[in-house]
């Protein structure tokens, strides 16, 4: 593996802070605009994912600049407290070297993470475009590889075409405007999808931190209640993105399904957000999900619009006396 101790002449690497958000966001966008033709981040996107629980910014998170030109942005959180831990990294093209550095930054960080949880490994994930600014060929020089793989699908809307549906009978919806639906509604989505790839159970404090919480318009998170079932399906959506309305999060507990509600909840958010004005709405699927979302999907109209790859690097945990022998030599 070829590592980069020190970047280049000219580069700097320093922490995120809060008030960096708007210089990422402006970073992110030129990348969307080079892997996907548009921008497609938006700011409280970014304020999120830095104020995210188990972010240490001074320790976690690494801005890279070429010169005073902001190039590269890295952001690592543990999730599991063992040895899967979690980055983004995002860079302009054309900067292996500095690239290289920011990765032994970041993957440093990660061994000493989930040496911290007392795992022997760190298992790292990462999400890149399909198309990525990143040099894959020089990320599999350093041992990590793709290993799963997650469609984003969109759908036109139109107030003609999509009228909010009638729920089916005994089917209730209401929303999550109460702080007691968003209690239900939590387990109701870490059941649902319990069994999924990369799963990792939050807690309710952890997961309304995760979402932004604070911020969200819970109008448009929607629990189903079935007569006979009680509380079944929830549908998180949000509003925040320029290009799109978007489905966070569709989960329908496994007693319930084959009953439909997944295609209801998936016609109420278009049928809500055409009538909010919105002319597009997107999501993300894994597309080895076991409980056929991907046909659900597409089967409502739904088609590719790009793809992202997990990629995956598994980092040993130096041993306690070896690391304390290198530190001393």
């Amino acid at each position: 593996m070829t590592t980069h101790p020190t970047p280049p002449p000219g580069t700097t690497v320093r922490p995120a802070t809060l008030d960096d958000a708007e210089a990422v966001c402006a970073l992110l966008n030129e990348i969307d605009l080079l892997e996907i033709g548009r921008p497609d981040t938006s700011l409280t996107e970014v304020e999120a994912d830095l104020k995210h629980p188990e972010v240490d910014l001074d320790r976690d998170s690494w801005l890279l600049f070429d010169g005073g030109r902001l190039v590269g942005y890295g952001l690592l959180w543990d999730d599991s407290g063992h040895e899967r831990i979690d980055m983004d990294q995002y860079t302009l093209p054309d900067r292996e070297q500095a690239v290289g550095h920011l990765f032994d930054l970041m993957e440093a960080r990660a061994v000493e993470r989930a040496a911290l949880n007392g795992a022997s490994r760190a298992v790292v994930h990462m999400h890149l475009n399909t198309k990525p600014t990143t040099d894959v060929d020089a990320l599999r020089g350093r041992g990590w590889s793709p290993v799963r793989r997650y469609n984003v699908l969109t759908r036109p809307l139109s107030p003609a075409a999509d009228p909010v549906p009638a729920p089916p009978p005994g089917v209730t919806l209401r929303t999550c405007t109460a702080e007691e639906d968003r209690r239900r509604a939590h387990p109701l989505l870490q059941a649902s999808f319990a069994d999924h790839f990369d799963f990792q159970p939050r807690t309710y404090e952890q997961w309304y931190d995760d979402i932004d919480g604070d911020r969200a318009d819970w109008s448009l998170v929607w629990i189903a209640q079935v007569d006979g079932v009680g509380d079944a399906a929830a549908v998180r959506t949000h509003n925040n993105r320029s290009s799109s309305g978007w489905i966070g999060n569709l989960g329908v507990l496994r007693e319930a399904r084959g009953r439909g509600l997944g295609g209801h909840l998936l016609r109420h958010a278009f049928g809500h957000y055409a009538a909010m004005g919105r002319d597009r709405i997107g999501l993300g699927v894994d597309t080895d999900n076991s409980s056929g979302a991907l046909a659900l999907y597409e089967g409502h109209g739904m088609t590719l619009d790009f793809a992202v790859d997990t990629w995956e690097s598994a980092l040993p945990v130096p041993a306690r006396g070896t690391a304390r022998a290198a530190s001393l030599g």
